[in-house]
């Protein structure tokens, strides 16, 4: 069996995302393909229609702006891009798409949709109503900024999970790894797509601004992360009238919501999603946290519009208490006296021999009121399937209804594969959360929005068999609160032993 080399230049990947068929969402599919035949529905109408599937609207806008140099001014709007094209053109363009279930679209591109989602409300919520005249260009901007990115991921979805883990996990300088494994920048690469495919402008400037200008950029940040004197930032700004003439551009606007979402996307208090909150507060010169507030609201908005998803949304970490965010090294209160008393007596039971237990269940019951007993105010224990293709839930305690009946795939997550390649502990803390928290699944996150996470692999006989997932309520572990989880796990792990030799 023989595998088809990946491109390694610029025309080929050109070339290769061009032949890339996204598919649409099965339901805004439908609605569409019935308004192109309501002879009653204004261009308008059917636009908004349109607009509902990223995947559609990019397909029009491409098609209306093929060779568009040639004979029209690029259109920067659907509704501009669906006159050009004309109703029966666009019904032919949509016939070819293949229509999908959510749960049949790779969770990569979904996500990366949702991402692209979430940068267009930002971008409506924060400048298009500051700049009325505009607001076509700001949302398709903002919302097809990523468009080159969502053929990459469909096409070769492989790509981003070795980008993730070399990058944000083994903290390799991201322009080594993508010419390692693209052969060319990925900005470089986004920003020829964006033109080929005649997206707005705004788009390959954001990419060029990213790939080739990098210092205005850089410059503008450091005025930025002065934000507590606003008098100062205007000082400076004005004695540099080039950066100020940029930093007002109508276009940076679509790279900044990006910005924000996709920083957002991995923890909101790290240090990349500051670093374009102060940007974003000093383009709109607002204090940060009311743009911190702004940007907030607008996840929010954006998460209410997208509706229940099995997809990880930022706007899910905003449950955090607002202390709990910016203030992470907290730490938890110890258990009482009565408390420990319960943990030392659960710890006994799991040691017990012979086993107490008939059943697994049992086992894992006791070893939840441990983990609680020993301080833990959220816990998830799930087992490992015989042919170790899933994880599935088995005691939850402090967790949403839906944490009972959680099943993950670890080959949808490089973090789990790790986990359960051997017995091991990984705790995540705000400076690491950013590395790992895109390789974890989104209902997980969403189960533990917090920012102090254990997650351990429990094993008997050298193979993970249990994973245990616990926090304190997003507060920082005390080494004693470390401590009791270790002792908890080493009793469980007892337990199983023990539990594997009954009626031997």
């Amino acid at each position: 069996m023989t595998t088809t080399p990946l491109p390694r230049t610029l025309a080929a990947w050109i070339e290769t995302l061009d032949a890339v068929v996204l598919p649409a969402a099965a339901e805004p599919y439908t609605r569409v393909q019935r308004a192109l035949r309501d002879s009653s529905l204004s261009m308008r109408q059917i636009a908004e229609l349109i607009q509902e599937s990223p995947v559609l609207a990019l397909v029009v806008i491409r098609e209306a702006n093929r060779d568009a140099a040639a004979t029209h001014k690029p259109a920067e709007s659907l509704e501009v891009a669906l006159s050009r094209i004309g109703l029966k053109r666009a019904e032919t363009l949509f016939a070819r798409i293949p229509a999908a279930r959510p749960r049949d679209i790779p969770a990569p591109l979904r996500q990366m949709l949702l991402i692209s989602h979430h940068a267009s409300q930002q971008a409506n919520g924060l400048f298009a109503s500051r700049l009325a005249r505009l607001w076509q260009e700001i949302h398709w901007s903002s919302l097809l900024f990523l468009a080159p990115l969502w053929a990459l991921v469909a096409a070769h979805p492989a790509l981003l999970e070795a980008w993730e883990q070399r990058v944000l996990v083994k903290r390799e300088p991201a322009r080594q790894v993508e010419h390692a494994l693209l052969g060319v920048s990925l900005l470089t690469l986004c920003a020829a797509t964006a033109e080929h495919w005649g997206l707005p402008g705004w788009i390959a400037e954001g990419y060029r601004l990213l790939d080739e200008h990098r210092r205005l950029l850089v410059k503008a940040l450091h005025i930025a992360r002065d934000n507590e004197h606003p008098l100062h930032q205007q000082q400076r700004l004005d004695a540099d009238p080039p950066l100020r003439r940029w930093l007002t551009l109508p276009s940076n606007t679509i790279l900044l919501a990006n910005g924000l979402a996709l920083s957002a996307h991995h923890s909101w208090s790290g240090v990349h999603s500051l670093r374009w909150q102060q940007l974003a507060g000093l383009y709109l010169q607002v204090p940060l946290a009311e743009l911190q507030q702004l940007t907030h609201q607008q996840a929010v908005t954006s998460a209410r519009a997208i509706g229940q998803t099995d997809l990880w949304h930022p706007a899910q970490g905003l449950i955090w208490p607002w202390d709990s965010v910016f203030q992470a090294e907290r730490k938890a209160k110890l258990p009482d006296t009565g408390t420990l008393e319960q943990w030392r007596a659960h710890c006994r039971e799991l040691l017990s021999e012979p086993s107490p237990y008939d059943n697994i269940l049992q086992l894992t019951a006791t070893a939840c009121k441990a983990l609680t007993s020993a301080g833990m105010q959220r816990v998830l224990l799930m087992l490992v399937d015989r042919k170790h293709q899933r994880l599935v839930s088995q005691q939850a305690s402090g967790l949403p209804r839906e944490a009972a009946r959680l099943v993950l795939d670890p080959d949808q997550s490089q973090v789990l594969r790790k986990l359960l390649e051997k017995p091991v502990l990984l705790r995540l803390k705000p400076d690491n959360l950013a590395q790992f928290s895109a390789l974890l699944p989104g209902t997980l996150k969403a189960l533990f929005p917090s920012e102090h996470i254990l997650l351990r692999s429990v094993g008997h006989e050298g193979r993970a068999v249990m994973l245990l997932v616990a926090d304190q309520g997003n507060s920082a572990f005390s080494e004693t609160g470390l401590q009791a989880f270790t002792r908890t796990v080493q009793c469980i792990e007892r337990a199983l032993a023990t539990f594997s030799k009954r009626g031997r």
